[in-house]
């Protein structure tokens, strides 16, 4: 059985299904204000990692994963930019989805914008307003937080720290009552997208719309919600707030994934000037490194991502491929059924993908062994194994090298001279020329290769 650390009970616990066989799961999406981050890789991998070795394992997986296309980042790109919501969110959503697609993400089973739930959302504020759990301010309708007795629950804090640490806000002109109360529904200022409600023309707060989607697509108790930590407060549990206040069983376990930290420990943020987004990974690496990153960082912790660290995976994967490439006449040969029933012991104990790697490169060594002069002849059912294991953790080995055109080398080459002159921004330049062309760019000691 599937065990994972579940956030509300602060420990590793057994996931027992709904409905046994079935497994039923929301994620929360990213904002499209701007390109992802390598924290939208780095959790994005992991849930598609664990529904893909569920699916392998015999369940059934509904995997629903949001796209809040309306919010106060969106407002404000679009009016610096001169163009409109609507035009932004689409911009963003397009760059979205193709990440996802090159890091090889299962697209999910159903993905909710928060635009088409609005209505639902009113609906669901007014029922907290009758019920006591809301009032009216200022400016829009806040969430009494302290009327929900265990309020603070995946904050692991009792209500007393909460209001301690709660950021200090002048509340005359709001009408806020608490710190800690957070808003469902923000009145429209003149030239910003609303709709109709019995307060007054605005948007739903961030914190309402997942409880909304998610309890449509998944029903009340669905097993699994989950997310980057940074999530679990105050975002989760204001959606568990909510769900509670109205008296709908919500998730049943509460899973989040660790950070992507910079070189040497610490946050990455913009004004560090440390931060790569996920595109740029994508467009300078092979997709492959990042998954396989992922998979060698257990996913509660953080993980680092720099160039020595994706130089290191990209020799790991030429190695795989290379095994791939010597060994393909074993893809269908039959896996070794012990060393598969390792690989659901670790991934069942709280997801460990670092231990169930080793166990790849367990089977890749004796694979190799077992080829030798003098060698068992057991290497075609350890190589299956391998490429069996590597397509439950949805990392394709081997690939079909093309041969360069002329016109893309020369291209290749005058990058290379940019580089050697330390003109980084024609170079950049010209691996955006060859990235659009489709090409994968990798810079190695021994020089610059090309592959799709």
């Amino acid at each position: 059985m599937l065990h994972l650390f579940d956030t509300a009970s602060g420990q590793v616990t057994p996931i027992e299904l709904r409905r046994p066989g079935h497994l039923s799961m929301y994620v929360c999406g990213p904002t499209v204000s701007g390109e992802p981050h390598l924290g939208h890789g780095r959790f994005t991998l992991t849930w598609d990692v664990l529904r893909r070795y569920l699916t392998w394992s015999g369940v059934e997986v509904r995997f629903v994963s949001n796209i809040t296309d309306i919010e106060d980042k969106i407002i404000a790109r679009a009016a610096a930019e001169g163009t409109t919501t609507e035009l932004v969110a689409s911009k963003y959503e397009k760059v979205w989805w193709d990440s996802m697609d090159r890091l090889g993400v299962w697209s999910p089973t159903e993905g909710p914008h928060a635009t088409a739930y609005v209505p639902q959302m009113v609906e669901l504020i007014a029922g907290l307003v009758d019920g006591g759990h809301a009032y009216v301010g200022g400016d829009g309708v806040y969430f009494a937080s302290e009327s929900v007795p265990d309020y603070g629950l995946l904050a692991r804090q009792p209500l007393s720290s909460l209001r301690a640490g709660a950021r200090i806000e002048a509340t005359e002109e709001s009408g806020k009552r608490s710190p800690i109360d957070f808003v469902l529904w923000k009145l429209a200022k003149p030239g910003e997208p609303s709709w109709p409600s019995p307060w007054g023309a605005g948007r739903p707060g961030w914190h309402t719309e997942c409880v909304v989607m998610s309890l449509d697509l998944l029903g009340d108790g669905f097993d699994l919600h989950g997310g980057g930590n940074d999530l679990a407060f105050p975002h989760h549990e204001n959606e568990r707030a909510q769900a509670e206040a109205i008296g709908r069983p919500f998730a049943r376990h509460w899973v989040h994934s660790g950070m992507v930290e910079a070189e040497g420990g610490g946050k990455m943020s913009k004004s560090l000037g440390n931060v790569m987004s996920l595109p740029e990974l994508l467009d300078a690496n092979d997709p492959r490194v990042m998954r396989l990153q992922v998979l060698q960082s257990h996913y509660r912790s953080p993980m680092t991502i720099s160039p020595s660290t994706l130089a290191a995976a990209t020799n790991t994967l030429r190695g795989l491929d290379t095994f791939a490439s010597d060994f393909a006449a074993a893809r269908s040969a039959e896996p070794d059924a012990a060393l598969l029933g390792r690989l659901r012991e670790r991934m069942d104990d709280d997801l460990d993908t670092p231990a169930a790697v080793r166990l790849l490169f367990e089977a890749r060594d004796r694979a190799r062994t077992a080829s030798l002069p003098g060698g068992c002849g057991d290497a075609d059912r350890w190589a299956a194994t391998v490429f069996e294991m590597a397509d439950v953790f949805g990392l394709p080995l081997g690939r079909d090298d093309e041969a360069v055109p002329a016109d893309i080398q020369a291209i290749a080459d005058e990058r290379s001279v940019a580089r050697a002159a330390r003109d980084w921004a024609r170079s950049d330049a010209l691996r955006d020329r060859l990235a659009a062309d489709g090409w994968i760019v990798e810079d190695g000691p021994s020089g610059t290769t090309l592959h799709r």
